[in-house]
């Protein structure tokens, strides 16, 4: 079993989470062009691309809240399986330990 692909799914959810933060601390800025992330990966890792979302042109934020909360309750779970996942990890090496002292 390898872990790294759990570390590397929770520093690109973690990425996920900051982006959104962001946007929602900007949603009352005038003018305010949210960032959009989207998590990506193959088999043996997890990466984001990270870009500026269309500009609509509007004068208000173009925040969409409903948008950034689904991501950040999709960006929790995520990493609470990822960290589920590395603590099991760890939980049965240590117990191959035990039997091997």
């Amino acid at each position: 079993m390898n872990i790294s692909s759990n570390v590397s799914s929770i520093q690109a959810h973690q990425t996920l989470m900051n982006t959104t933060a962001n946007n929602v601390a900007n949603v009352n800025s005038e003018g305010y062009v949210p960032t959009d992330t989207k998590v990506v990966g193959d088999e043996n890792s997890i990466t984001t691309n990270v870009r500026k979302a269309d500009d609509n042109g509007s004068k208000i934020s173009q925040t969409d809240l409903s948008k950034e909360m689904t991501d950040q309750i999709i960006t929790q779970g995520s990493t609470a399986v990822n960290v589920a996942a590395i603590r099991a990890h760890d939980e049965m090496l240590g117990s191959l330990l035990d039997t091997k002292a």
